[in-house]
């Protein structure tokens, strides 16, 4: 029998199709996650422009920002400036402008995108999923009936059909007409 090289099968026709995601592998690799809190993306975040921190709006306490890695277009994470991990350890204040910027972003996000439901809630942990478990923030990601389908189950792939940027100018330009 010939050994085969994997080269015979570049460009051969098969059942599958591939959609290419090189871009995920900085997440899958880790690449910019941060090892200390010298390096916490959620520290950084506010000391850039709202534009080039992909943030949303500023609080006093805390603010609203576009995730890098969305699960579904318009998701949105809601932090507290102040560095800590544990939702236990927000002050009173914190707690409070959280819940209120999250109801906020689900009024901005209902105005802008229409979805027919959301997932809001805190991975504690990296053992309870937090991808930066060293900064407390809430997500907020918009669901749409089917918007969950083979590729992620199968592919192990999101296809999120809005850039981060368009996503946030159009949040960001609506935050301050609706009202509660």
């Amino acid at each position: 029998m010939a050994q085969e090289d994997s080269s015979d099968f570049a460009g051969v026709p098969d059942s599958f199709q591939r959609l290419w995601t090189p871009h995920r592998m900085v997440y899958i690799d880790g690449e910019g996650k941060p090892r200390d809190d010298k390096e916490c993306p959620f520290c950084a975040s506010p000391a850039r422009d709202d534009e080039d921190g992909l943030i949303v709006h500023r609080g006093e306490h805390a603010y609203v920002v576009m995730n890098l890695f969305p699960y579904n277009p318009g998701h949105l994470l809601v932090c507290p400036y102040r560095h800590y991990a544990r939702y236990i350890d927000s002050t009173a204040e914190e707690t409070r402008e959280i819940a209120e910027l999250t109801q906020q972003a689900i009024r901005v996000l209902e105005r802008v995108s229409r979805p027919s439901g959301y997932n809001v809630g805190i991975n504690q942990g990296a053992v309870a999923g937090a991808g930066i478990a060293m900064h407390l923030h809430q997500h907020v990601v918009p669901r749409w009936q089917g918007d969950v389908n083979f590729l992620p189950i199968v592919g192990q792939t999101k296809a999120v059909p809005q850039l981060l940027s368009d996503a946030r100018e159009r949040l960001a330009a609506a935050w301050g007409d609706v009202r509660p």
